[in-house]
């Protein structure tokens, strides 16, 4: 059975990379998806599944009855894309300016879409049914999964599997991990008010620049100073706003900054410690400050068995080389959501071109794929989905 899977998936192959192409083409920003959503709607209606749109907000789920009674198998891709122009020499380049799939979500959509059809092709040899989780907006929080969970995409969902095409590891290797995998992502401003004033009479004013390079660098200390080193975590500022004129002391100065940790008891360590340091600094130095800490999603936490069936699964795959227990990723998803419901496993689907002097990592405007990890993620999905299938 899984020997006809991989036959017909490569038959299909240019279908795929097609699917990639024209979604490439035509990126969507979270929450603002219209055509993708119905583009992967219509895609489905065709091949006869029962099909729901606008889950959770612009989400679709579709889903494929097998001939005989068993469990259900859920499978997940996302579809938004990022605000970066595209800058890449290709014929598929971005045709909307300042908007371009820099992450492979893409890809994520169009391995899925060919399987469904092989799937389809089968559904009459299998036992068991396979919901098809199309999600809007991952890359923008509060994300599209949650919404959609409470929607409903889960109902009756025995297990999940999602995979994400990794730019920057080669072509043929899965990369997994049972446990955390990706961490909470969470984002904190703190607002400096002093009392600004002449650049050349500092003894009048309370100058917020200061106080707030003052924070950079206590900020930095709790990682080193007040988290046990043999856990993760990572506090890391990413603005700093204060512009004035070259003789004006600052009245007031932003910062904008994240924190990654894969415990909750360290995330909520990290909230409370933020907070102290600010007050601190701002006692020390006669200011006022506004403070608020954003939680993103949390960490995605792989459960064991189900890891360990995508790993006999991947083994099966042809073109499948390498299978990789993998550090965990400091980068954030909100595929974690779902493993909080049922349970299920996140993998990394290598995709960088062998031939390829320079990868560009996600997020570049010059991130790109090799395609044939559309075929190896939409084989390694269909492998482990049979394996649960038939128990």
């Amino acid at each position: 059975m899984k020997e006809h899977l991989f036959q017909q998936l490569d038959s299909i192959y240019e279908e795929i990379v097609e699917i990639r192409r024209y979604l490439h083409q035509h990126p969507e920003l979270s929450f603002e998806e219209v055509e993708t959503p119905a583009y992967i709607a219509n895609y489905h209606q065709k091949l006869g599944h029962d099909v729901r749109t606008q889950v959770g907000g612009r989400g679709v789920v579709a889903t494929l009855k097998g001939g005989k009674p068993g469990p259900t198998v859920a499978l997940r891709a996302d579809f938004d894309a990022l605000p970066i122009q595209d800058e890449k020499d290709v014929p598929y380049k971005s045709k909307v300016d300042g908007v371009m799939h820099a992450c492979g979500h893409d890809g994520h959509t169009a391995s899925l879409l060919g399987l469904a059809t092989v799937l389809n092709q089968m559904k009459e040899q299998l036992a068991g049914t396979v919901v098809f989780i199309h999600q809007h907006a991952e890359e923008y929080a509060p994300g599209g999964a949650i919404e959609m969970i409470n929607d409903g995409c889960l109902e009756g969902v025995d297990v999940i599997f999602g995979t994400h095409l990794w730019a920057t590891e080669p072509l043929g290797k899965i990369q997994y991990r049972v446990g955390p995998v990706m961490a909470a992502v969470d984002r904190f401003e703190i607002e400096i008010i002093g009392h600004g004033g002449h650049g050349a009479e500092p003894h009048l004013t309370k100058d917020a620049i200061v106080t707030a390079s003052q924070l950079v660098v206590h900020l930095q200390q709790l990682v080193s100073r007040r988290v046990n080193p043999l856990q993760s975590a990572v506090l890391s500022i990413g603005s700093f706003d204060a512009r004035n004129a070259f003789n004006v002391i600052a009245n007031s100065a932003k910062l904008v900054g994240t924190v990654r940790t894969f415990d909750e008891s360290i995330r909520d360590h990290f909230e409370e410690e933020i907070k102290r340091v600010i007050d601190g600094t701002c006692i020390a130095n006669q200011v006022t400050a506004n403070y608020d800490y954003f939680r993103g999603y949390p960490a995605v936490v792989n459960h064991e068995y189900e890891t360990n069936q995508l790993v006999k699964a991947a083994n099966d795959v042809p073109g499948v080389n390498t299978l990789e227990d993998m550090e965990p990723k400091m980068g954030g998803e909100d595929f974690a959501y779902y493993l909080q419901h049922v349970k299920g496993s996140f993998f990394f689907t290598g995709a960088k071109h062998p031939d390829w002097d320079v990868s560009y990592p996600h997020h570049h405007p010059k991130f790109d794929i090799d395609e044939r990890s559309l075929l190896l993620a939409a084989k390694t999905l269909g492998s482990a989905t049979l394996d649960y299938l038939k128990g």
